[in-house]
């Protein structure tokens, strides 16, 4: 019962990633892989407030956010400057960035060693010791995030995105401020990500720079668009595909080396399917050009 309640853990974190990185790329068309650094800057900042400062979970996590969200609004302003290619590259360039400070501040960050013993969270007192508990918290947490993310894409300013996505330069005719709308997504995406940042620190207590490379960055683009572009519902499917993949193969009895060598090749085979045969992901509603 155990394992399939930390597959659950493990599934809602990535999911609240999923979909809020979906957000940008599959209803605003920015390809952006950055999103590890976001989920990273949550993690560090929730790991370093408990561990350090013995802060509460949540107004770590609330720190979290807010750091996310000052770095996301400033290096969307730089972003706003390339277009296709080089904003994939440049968003890259920012996840590197991150990740070296991650390295480099190790009286903050505990450089390449990571900060051990981070805290669960606690609630009026009461500390979450239980996986089970852990699985509500994040539940809540994912519900919050959809629902969100729901009104969101449903909305007038949902619509707006979708525009940008088609053709940002006949929505800029109608007076639009097309900037002001990408920051807005783009803030807003990277503070979803903080979120799970914070829980997967909390849950696994110990994090390191290797969690939040440029890797877990294409593994998250990844899973939407393996679940679908423009949709919240394959940012679900292809979070749980890829979540219980691995699994899966370890249930075959593959050594973990092997294992992760083989999880990596059908990842690889599975993107060059869907990119032949099913371009818009298992359901999703948006190409990638």
């Amino acid at each position: 019962m155990e394992y399939f309640i930390h597959i659950g853990i493990v599934f809602f974190i990535y999911a609240i990633l999923a979909v809020s990185l979906n957000l940008v790329v599959g209803y605003t068309g920015l390809l952006s892989l950055a999103h590890a650094a976001f989920f990273g800057i949550g993690a560090y900042a929730t790991a370093i407030l408990l561990t350090k400062y013995n802060i509460n979970f949540f107004v770590s996590a609330g720190v979290g956010m807010g750091l996310a969200g000052m770095a996301s609004l400033f290096i969307g302003i730089v972003l706003s400057k390339f277009k296709d290619d080089y904003y994939a590259l440049a968003s890259l360039g920012f996840n590197v960035i991150v990740c070296s400070f991650f390295i480099n501040l190790d009286s903050i960050t505990g450089g390449v060693i990571g900060i051990p013993g981070i805290k669960k969270p606690s609630f009026f007192g009461l500390e979450i010791h239980s996986n089970f508990a852990y699985l509500i918290l994040a539940l809540v947490f994912f519900v919050i995030i959809f629902l969100v993310s729901r009104f969101i894409v449903q909305s007038s300013f949902g619509r707006a995105l979708r525009a940008i996505r088609d053709d940002e330069n006949a929505l800029a005719v109608f007076g639009y401020k097309v900037l002001n709308f990408k920051l807005v997504i783009f803030v807003i995406s990277a503070m979803m990500a903080a979120i799970a940042g914070s829980l997967f620190a909390s849950y696994i207590t110990y994090i390191d720079p290797s969690i939040f490379t440029i890797t877990e960055s294409v593994f998250i683009l990844t899973i939407i668009i393996l679940g679908g572009l423009s949709s919240l519902r394959g940012s679900l499917l292809g979070a749980l595909f890829l979540i219980l993949l691995p699994e899966y193969l370890r249930i075959l009895g593959l050594p973990n080396d092997t294992a992760a060598q083989v999880r990596q090749i059908i990842y690889g085979l599975a993107l060059i399917f869907l990119m032949l045969y099913r371009p818009k992901g298992l359901v999703g509603e948006y190409e990638m050009k």
